[in-house]
């Protein structure tokens, strides 16, 4: 044996015991586990279609099982338990605004608006939720300001859904209104529909829950929490007022507790996955408007039809200036729900 086979031999040998280790370690290694924060609305979704599907698929291209710690609950309050310290990997919540302030805490450090479809994995309309029949001829926003009207949306300092269905009314009034007239009367409707609020529940789901109780007239909500329901057989109907509002959820991976947890890889794997067609279709089942259109073709029309006066948020000015107007200290909106306290 030469002197160079000897020391190819040599080195085969030292390493031969740590490279069998390593293959030994992969092939027992268990299962990688991801913690998920959602906002309450798309449970079903999640829980039904879109985890079994990414298990299934990172099964198949690693061999490898990953289980998923899903908590669902109100926007906000994901928010700021992960601020807090819940040790989410990925947050998929209702509205921008919160990411940005998981972000501003410094545990979202790339920027998550970078990613497909600016970080927006679905959408939405703010729609309306009727008794079967329509039995109080509920179309407009003005029609949920008429006199001995239930009205039910969640409360927007815990929902995001709140924030959204606050803003649609109000984004309406501005479109309804002369320029000149569009704040005053924005807020005119809004203190006009807040007056007739039976109940502000904490979430978007719990407010569904009290209006399948039978409780209310009109529910003010997303599209998406109407329609499955409805193909179900529940006994009211869905009605989109020509203004309103597209709705878009925001998700991303927690920088900070990914890398604590040594998950990135398949973190940023679900989240890439939920931007896929397969994740897409199965949003469509449960009511979402896909972000990219072509996922469902042809009946894109039939299936979602456009709002004729649909606005979004940054025609409106964003979601920083937004939070400050209506539900800042002096917002519009905590001054109308104050002077209704007192009586005003």
């Amino acid at each position: 044996m030469s002197c160079s086979q000897r020391l190819i031999s040599t080195i085969v040998a030292l390493f031969l015991p740590i490279l069998s280790q390593e293959v030994r370690a992969a092939e027992t290694a268990g299962p990688q586990e991801l913690i998920l924060a959602v906002y309450s609305v798309p449970k079903e979704a999640y829980e039904k279609r879109i985890i079994p599907a990414f298990q299934q698929q990172w099964k198949q291209r690693t061999g490898q099982e990953v289980r998923i710690r899903s908590s669902y609950g109100a926007s906000g309050a994901q928010a700021r338990a992960i601020i807090g310290g819940f040790q989410a990997d990925i947050a998929a919540l209702s509205l921008e605004g919160d990411l940005d302030q998981v972000a501003k805490a410094g545990l979202i450090t790339h920027k998550w608006r970078g990613g497909p479809h600016q970080g927006i994995v679905t959408a939405s309309v703010v729609a309306f939720g009727v008794r079967k029949g329509n039995p109080k001829g509920i179309k407009t926003w003005e029609d949920l300001a008429k006199p001995g009207l239930d009205v039910l949306y969640p409360n927007p300092k815990t929902s995001g859904g709140a924030m959204w269905d606050i803003i649609a009314i109000y984004g309406a009034g501005l479109k309804l209104a002369e320029p000149k007239q569009g704040p005053t009367y924005a807020a005119s409707l809004l203190k006009r529909i807040q007056k007739n609020v039976k109940v502000m529940d904490k979430s978007g789901r719990e407010s569904v829950t009290t209006f399948e109780r039978g409780v209310g007239d009109v529910i003010v909500t997303y599209e998406n929490e109407l329609l499955p329901r409805i193909e179900a057989g529940r006994p009211y109907e869905v009605v989109i007022p020509a203004e309103t509002l597209l709705v878009e959820n925001p998700v991303a991976v927690i920088d900070r507790n990914v890398d604590k947890h040594r998950v990135r890889d398949v973190a940023e794997a679900l989240v890439v996955f939920l931007h896929s067609e397969e994740a897409q279709k199965a949003f469509t089942e449960f009511g979402f408007r896909p972000v990219e259109p072509a996922v469902v073709g042809t009946q894109a029309a039939a299936l979602f039809p456009r709002p004729a006066h649909l606005f979004t948020i940054a025609e409106l000015g964003g979601w920083e200036k937004l939070e400050g107007l209506l539900f800042g200290p002096q917002g519009v909106w905590t001054r109308i729900v104050e002077e209704l306290a007192r009586g005003q």
